[in-house]
């Protein structure tokens, strides 16, 4: 397989050796996370997302490779694969530029030009296109023979075939497709007798509507599609002008004013509405969807790369409740490594309203566990929960936070809750997956398919492979940005360790079942199937807290331990006196232990760690309240102002939780007092805002929040 090295440096724009290296590394089987991390020396210190663009296109370049093989095996076989057009194949490397070049020799059906041609047509078509011929009466009615039955047919079969060839025009392709780049419009009408559908009133503002394609945002192409999926929208991209299109291919294929040149021009109209508009129509329609997917997955995979960072609590024992009415309060009590201690019910809301005896068991459970906060999932009865919990008086400091519950049911109905909790129904595993997102929600989101977490858009529309991947990268880089306590960690969270993967995972949970802790990272070496490869990326990952050696808790390597070691020994010390002691590394010279292989940037990041081993890169977690005011829709009115929480982040603004069942909507244009042309540089998920009420329909249950300054 050839190496794409240089070209991938050149439309990235970066330095080819380093490029080079990264494409080693990774058919070497190193990680994205482990090459980024630790590989500093041989890519230049690239981050995960340069270092995934290499990967991306180094992917597309093969399967542009393989599709190249297939196209000159076909012409081959065909018998017509020049030397001149070889090169040509050889040398493209642009998908579209080799379709076009591929598709006069692409297998295909019976085509109208292929029936002419089977009725001795081409010549005539051959003939009309050198358009010279003064007397063409004459010359068509040599044609008028076997399944040729008059001049007109001949005439339409010969047209047929000039239509085809410049439909399979490399120039008039591109002629075609320059004008859809530069005019192209979207355009959607509502389907008739769907006006009234109440499923259609989403897509109402699409009924009559269009817009040049260049400016169409991902979000408004995404709903026009999945308004066309849903039967209720017609929608079509065309150029604002196809007669622009048509007189260009005139300029191009018709050379005078003869009976021939008419007959060629005919054929020309033919070939741009019958032919060129729909397959460039498809093309373009195809590639504006990929660019929407693209963007969309982007977003989304930001939004879950924050919500996977939010800040933990922490290893504190917690009290997780999931509110109801009628069902009641489902209480959990968790352990400081989020085990499952003991589940109750209170219903301390009508139509019970056993408040009394819901306060005592909670007070009593409090105590009984040491519960040091209380984590109450934001469904529905929540606000009440809050207000209620809030009213207690606890026999020591408690603290109240409100966890967003999005997907909680849909891990407490999965196979992984259940293996976990064979013995407990859904309710309970609900209210522990709460009350263990609070402890962290790295550690518990990875168990739940990030599709049900809430902070996507048009999910469901987007390519399913592509997003798939993305979010498992995002995971992947998360996990391993944090570490993972290899004897605290599930099976879940192991899988998504770089060089693990759900067998490793699995095994090394049965081996910390089997052995007890992990004492030390080399004891990983004895976990089946760990072999030096799977070590090597993982190992600097995986953290054990009172390893006999403290760099085990850390994120140095341990194939830089004899580093470390050498920087203690050249000052006397111990590895534990250089991590406890700033003056001692503040005396370390890091030139002095610059090797072929180990660079500065590796010595700095070592550094770094010791300054405080095993850190955790996330913020700390802040309480919050909402309004104590504000538990309905009718409870706002237009310039209103509230504290809320940031939900979800499109391109078109952010969503707000003000403490009721409706999100508000903050629109782009209300995030700022300035221009903002992404929101995401603006806010981030789980961020604390004040926002104010701009409007509320209440018929649609709306609401629009602005975020600027009066």
């Amino acid at each position: 397989m050839e190496n794409f090295s240089e070209m991938i440096a050149r439309a990235l724009k970066l330095p080819a050796h380093r490029v080079e290296n990264t494409l080693k590394l990774l058919e070497g089987g190193a990680t994205i996370p482990f090459i980024s991390r630790y590989r500093k020396e041989a890519t230049g210190g690239m981050d995960e997302v340069q270092i995934g663009e290499i990967q991306a296109r180094n992917e597309k370049l093969r399967e542009l490779a393989k599709r190249k093989e297939t196209v000159l095996s076909t012409i081959e076989g065909q018998g017509k694969l020049i030397p001149e057009l070889r090169a040509r194949i050889d040398a493209c490397w642009d998908a579209t530029e080799l379709e076009d070049i591929y598709l006069p020799y692409k297998p295909k059906r019976k085509t109208r030009a292929e029936m002419a041609r089977q009725k001795g047509l081409e010549p005539l078509a051959a003939l009309l296109l050198i358009q010279r011929e003064n007397r063409l009466d004459a010359r068509v009615h040599a044609f008028v023979k076997g399944e040729v039955k008059d001049e007109e047919e001949a005439l339409k079969g010969a047209r047929d075939i000039i239509a085809e060839q410049v439909s399979e025009d490399e120039r008039a392709r591109s002629l075609v497709r320059g004008c859809f780049a530069r005019r192209g419009v979207i355009v959607s009408k509502v389907v008739k007798g769907k006006e009234a559908d109440e499923a259609a009133q989403k897509y109402r503002d699409y009924f009559d509507f269009s817009e040049s394609l260049k400016r169409c945002s991902s979000h408004r192409l995404l709903a026009l599609r999945r308004g066309e999926a849903e039967g209720i929208l017609k929608v079509s991209i065309t150029p604002e002008d196809d007669e622009e299109c048509i007189r260009g291919l005139e300029r191009r294929y018709v050379k005078g004013g003869n009976a021939c040149s008419a007959q060629v021009a005919e054929a020309v109209a033919d070939a741009y509405k019958r032919l060129l508009k729909p397959a460039i129509e498809t093309e373009f329609s195809g590639t504006s969807k990929e660019r929407a997917d693209e963007e969309a997955i982007r977003v989304f995979a930001e939004n879950l790369r924050q919500l996977l960072l939010a800040p933990p609590l922490g290893q504190k024992r917690v009290m997780g409740i999931d509110p109801g009415y009628r069902t009641g309060c489902k209480v959990v009590c968790l352990d400081a490594q989020g085990a499952l201690l003991c589940n109750d019910t209170v219903y301390p809301h009508p139509p019970k309203s056993e408040r009394q005896a819901a306060a005592r068991k909670l007070t009593t459970l409090v105590e009984q566990y040491k519960v040091e906060a209380i984590a109450i999932g934001n469904g529905t009865a929540s606000r009440e929960t809050e207000q209620f919990v809030n009213a207690l008086r606890f026999g020591r400091e408690v603290q109240v936070f409100v966890v967003s519950e999005d997907g909680a049911s849909v891990y407490s109905a999965s196979k992984t809750a259940r293996e976990e909790f064979p013995d407990y129904d859904v309710t309970v595993r609900g209210a522990v997956s709460i009350g263990r997102r609070l402890i962290d929600p790295l550690a518990e989101l990875v168990k739940i398919d990030a599709k049900s977490i809430g902070v996507g858009q048009y999910q469901h529309d987007v390519d399913q492979t592509k997003l798939k991947a993305a979010l498992d990268r995002t995971v992947e880089s998360c996990v391993n940005l944090v570490g993972v306590n290899v004897n605290t960690a599930s099976r879940h969270l192991l899988t998504y360790v770089s060089g693990l993967g759900p067998a490793l995972a699995q095994n090394i949970v049965d081996y910390r079942t089997a052995h007890g802790p992990f004492r030390s990272r080399k004891e990983l070496l004895d976990v089946p199937r760990m072999g030096a490869k799977a070590f090597e990326q993982c190992a600097g990952f995986l953290r054990i807290p009172n390893a006999g050696n403290p760099l085990d808790n850390s994120a140095v390597h341990p194939e830089s331990y004899p580093i470390v070691e050498q920087m203690a020994k050249d000052l006397k010390c111990a590895v534990s006196d250089l991590i406890a002691d700033k003056s001692l590394r503040e005396r370390i010279r890091m030139e002095d232990y610059v090797t072929d292989e180990v660079g500065i940037p590796t010595l700095t990041d070592i550094l770094h760690e010791l300054e405080k081993p095993g850190r955790d890169p996330r913020k700390r977690l802040e309480a919050f309240c909402f309004d104590p005011n504000v538990h309905t829709l009718d409870d706002l009115c237009e310039g209103m102002e509230l504290p809320g929480i940031v939900t979800n982040i499109t391109n078109f603004g952010c969503f707000v939780d003000i403490g009721i069942k409706e999100k508000g909507l903050v629109h782009v244009s209300q995030l700022a007092d300035y221009f903002v042309s992404d929101p995401t540089t603006v806010v981030s998920i789980h961020q604390q805002v004040r926002v104010r009420v701009l409007s509320v329909d209440r018929e649609r249950r709306r609401i629009q929040l602005t975020m600027k300054e009066k």
